[in-house]
């Protein structure tokens, strides 16, 4: 073990020690769940804005939240850190056979193929082991993952199965057929909280994009991550723009924030 990660476990023990910090005291799992969750994305920022030393320091934020878990575990003698990265590596291991095992050779594709059989194996083995007797081709796929996460790797799991269109085009027309049902609700529906039925088909519609991001084997949250990066830097340019005029963004009528909408664009 490096040095630097046993000094780091040595003060996740001391901060939960009777006289450490209170507030590392009073956390459990479910408490620290969402920090967890937030470090991830924070990850994941600091990568697409390609920021080395804002990364270097948000994997450390997210190794703490992993020494962490491990250090409570630790406490109520179901695990330590080590065992952590004991079963990882046991698990890269078993996944990688055609890099520490006789397999051979693959390209990409025939190893992509593996690792997902490999996946499917074991929880199957997980199912069996906790007494299931309906497996699923969806076990495993956590309900807390981001919405348009869980939709991706829920169509993902249902392909591996046959449960899928053949190419591309038809997902689109999938898309389309929701947005018309996501119309029809609509015109049944002009008050202005929405209907359970305008709910239910517009979810429908965003499975349905989610689905055809698949099959065009986009990253949906991805994707979205960055309209969502487009969408603010063009909003923040059109009321950069309407203070140049000497106007109040919000004051303007649609029509005239839409051409300020389209002069950003063209500046881009």
């Amino acid at each position: 073990m490096s040095g630097q990660l046993e000094r780091l476990l040595k003060i996740m023990a001391r901060l939960r020690a009777p006289d450490g910090c209170p507030w590392d005291r009073d956390q459990d799992f479910a408490s620290l769940a969402p920090f967890t969750i937030e470090e991830a994305y924070e990850v994941a920022d600091a990568v697409e804005r390609g920021d080395m030393g804002h990364l270097k320091d948000e994997l450390g934020d997210l190794l703490f939240q992993v020494v962490f878990y491990a250090q409570m575990a630790e406490e109520l003698n179901a695990f330590d850190f080590d065992a952590v990265a004991g079963a990882i590596s046991e698990k890269l291991l078993r996944r990688h056979p055609h890099v520490f095992a006789s397999s051979g050779a693959m390209n990409a594709e025939q190893q992509r193929i593996q690792w997902e059989d490999i996946k499917a194996a074991e929880r199957q083995g997980a199912s069996r082991a906790t007494g299931s007797t309906e497996p699923s081709h969806l076990d495993g796929v956590p309900n807390s993952l981001p919405a348009l996460m869980r939709a991706f790797k829920l169509s993902k799991r249902a392909a591996r199965a046959g449960f899928d269109f053949e190419h591309a085009g038809q997902s689109a027309d999938k898309v389309e057929e929701e947005l018309a049902e996501v119309r029809e609700a609509a015109l049944q529906n002009p008050h202005s909280a929405p209907s359970p039925q305008i709910v239910e088909e517009i979810g429908d519609l965003l499975f349905a994009a989610a689905n055809l991001a698949r099959k065009l084997d986009v990253d949906a949250e991805a994707a979205l991550r960055a309209a969502n990066l487009k969408f603010e830097r063009r909003f923040r340019g059109m009321e950069s723009l309407a203070r140049q005029r000497g106007e109040v963004f919000a004051d303007l009528d649609l029509a005239a924030q839409e051409e300020l909408w389209k002069s950003v664009k063209r500046s881009e």
